[in-house]
């Protein structure tokens, strides 16, 4: 560690981006979320941006699900914030996966700029889950055309009616050509 950041007034920058559970209601995002704000502001750190960026698909499945609610932090402190905060997350039902990185690591404190609105947490309001079908890795890459349903009609012609009609070439290929 270096003296300026043990200096006071002097902090690291942290970003961590965690992931709910895609079927997580508003309640429970609300706790996880006042409760990670709870423990910043315990930790002596400070909260500088909170964003909601929705339901996403994940890149693997993680718990069997497919898909998570992604919230990002960012924020002031030390390394007790971060190892706590962490702490909670681990604890928490709701979240099934979070990652923090190290932003900047001498950052004044007092120089930070923070508007109410980029500090609060929105609240999680998601449309119900649709449904995915399971596709086959062939069929997510391309390498198998996708089922087409074919669509009857009563118009459909019987299955004989195509050989009675005229001006159709034999295809055993015994008729003559007139010439």
């Amino acid at each position: 560690m270096s003296r300026l950041v043990t200096a006071p007034n002097r902090a690291r920058e942290y970003e961590t981006i965690y992931i709910l559970k895609p079927d997580v209601d508003a309640d429970t995002a609300e706790r996880v979320g006042s409760r990670l704000s709870d423990v910043i502001g315990r930790e002596q750190g400070r909260l500088t941006k909170v964003e909601n960026w929705g339901r996403r698909r994940l890149a693997y499945d993680i718990r069997k699900h497919r898909r998570g609610v992604y919230i990002y932090l960012k924020y002031l402190g030390t390394g007790r914030v971060v190892s706590e905060l962490e702490r909670n997350l681990r604890l928490m039902d709701g979240v099934i996966k979070y990652q923090t990185v190290l932003v900047r690591n001498d950052v004044e404190v007092a120089g930070i700029a923070i508007a109410e609105e980029d500090v609060k947490f929105e609240r999680v309001e998601l449309p119900p889950i649709e449904e995915e079908r399971d596709e086959s890795r062939e069929r997510q890459l391309g390498l198998i055309e996708p089922e087409r349903r074919q669509e009857r009609t009563s118009e459909a012609p019987a299955s004989g009616e195509f050989d009675d009609l005229e001006g159709e070439a034999d295809m055993t290929g015994t008729e003559e050509e007139g010439g």
